[in-house]
Formats: structure tokens, sequence, C-alpha cells
């Protein structure tokens, strides 16, 4: 179990050892999602977008799967 105090600012410092174990690195930013029975879960948010290229394949033929007119955001049909 990990312990840290917040300041009056509303800062907490991750311990060192829980930096290391989320290999978080200096400008890392991590997510807090509380659940319904109380606990709070601390993701590290580590990975860029520069990363997630290339990670949805195109289709086979190379065509698009929706046109360019079903991607009109506010057009109603």
């Amino acid at each position: 179990m990990f312990k840290a105090s917040m300041t009056s600012k509303g800062r907490i410092t991750i311990p060192a050892s829980m930096r290391r174990q989320m290999r978080l690195n200096t400008g890392d930013r991590v997510v807090f999602t509380p659940l319904d029975d109380g606990t709070t879960v601390i993701r590290a948010k580590t990975r860029s977008l520069k990363e997630l290229r290339g990670l949805l394949k195109p289709e086979r033929d190379g065509q698009a799967s929706v046109d360019g007119s079903e991607m009109e955001v506010g057009v109603l049909k």
C-alpha cells in the first residue's frame, strides 16, 4: 500500500516506488476513475497519439466503410 498527503493547493506527490511501478515520467498524465463502491482507480496515460498510429487497419479493398456524406456533423437525412 502507498500513502500520500494532499497540500493546501490540492496537489499530491505520488510516491517514487509507485511512480516506478506505474512507469510514470515527468509530464505523464494520470487519470482518476471513481467506482461505485467508493474506491478510485488511478491509471497512467503514457501513450501518445503517435503510438496509436496504425492501430486501426483499413479495409482490404481500400474503400472507406462510410462515405463523406455520412460523416457530416449535424446533417439530418
